[in-house]
């Protein structure tokens, strides 16, 4: 019997993702074996992201353990995924995808984000969803919230902010949907690439056999050539999660509609568009749009945000 190591962050959420893909590699005759470690991201909870250094701040240390062949694969969330791999890397699976938009959680029985007489405080560690909050809503008020799901809802509890902002798949995994007071539309508050869907990174090294039965029973097409649009889109751009870049790709009759933009931090400036293409090449749709991004005031905006972040 094959025997596969998953390698994958310490919180509850991750872990969550880590069972799921145990139980279906399972379910196809492999063993597994979960080795949970923390990453850089999860020690470091006091400053941003941006501050601490956008790549790899999720998935160094997991990086680590493949290279070292103490585990197979890695499960992550792909959004959480830097846009370029370093050398000797891969994802090599996507998973079915949830629904892809954001939520707020809150206590409070509705929301009413339009009521200006009282304005509220949204909790978010999101670049994006800052910037898009204050594009849209700009009477509202954000503050830092970083740290695991369970962690935020105590702050919430505890008075910090009116609602928290998450991405609803998280959310339905953990069970919290109850809470769901508000959903954004996908149109407006276009998510960050990857978002809802789970990435299965592995060394080059990973053997034939197992690679082969990883990808029958994780890979979804699918799934994968929008995920191969929306990280080329978000390459083009050398884009991470410390800034404000958003792109979701949908497939529709074998043709890929993707729709990619960026904002600067503040939220005054935005823009977006949608592309279609092949699937023959999902990455020359992304690239394309990361062009035109670019080309149409974006390469300005993130050499400000980049050197504002550099302070």
């Amino acid at each position: 019997m094959t025997t596969i190591t998953i390698g994958t962050r310490k919180s509850k959420l991750a872990l969550w993702q880590a069972e799921s893909v145990a139980r279906v590699l399972e379910a196809n005759g492999a063993k597994t074996v979960i080795a949970a470690f923390e990453t850089r991201g999860d020690k470091i909870l006091d400053r941003s992201i941006a501050k601490i250094g956008s790549k790899g701040v999720f998935t160094e240390e997991l990086e680590e353990q493949l290279a070292n062949g103490t585990t197979d694969i890695a499960v992550h969330s792909a959004k959480d995924m830097q846009s370029t791999l370093p050398e000797g890397f891969e994802l090599i699976a996507f998973t079915d995808r949830e629904e892809s938009h954001d939520v707020l959680l809150s206590h409070r029985q509705s929301i009413d984000l339009n009521d200006i007489s009282r304005p509220l405080t949204i909790g978010t560690s999101s670049v994006r969803r800052v910037a898009l909050l204050q594009h849209y809503h700009p009477h509202l008020k954000t503050v830092p919230m970083r740290g695991n799901l369970q962690t935020r809802l105590r702050k919430l509890r505890e008075g910090a902010c009116d609602a928290l902002m998450l991405a609803y798949a998280g959310v339905v995994r953990m069970g919290y949907q109850d809470m769901i007071v508000h959903s954004f539309s996908i149109d407006q508050f276009i998510p960050p690439v990857g978002q809802g869907c789970i990435a299965i990174e592995a060394a080059t090294i990973l053997s034939e056999e197992k690679r082969k039965l990883i990808r029958s029973c994780l890979n979804n097409p699918q799934s994968e050539l929008v995920l191969r649009a929306e990280r080329a889109y978000l390459k083009t751009l050398e884009g991470g999660c410390s800034i404000p870049a958003f792109g979701h790709a949908r497939l529709v009759d074998q043709v890929i509609y993707l729709t990619g933009g960026l904002s600067s931090l503040d939220g005054s400036w935005l823009l977006f568009k949608t592309m279609s293409g092949s699937t023959d090449d999902p990455e020359a749709l992304g690239s394309a749009l990361g062009t035109y991004v670019l080309t149409t005031g974006g390469r300005a905006v993130l050499e400000a945000i980049r050197a504002d972040q550099s302070e």
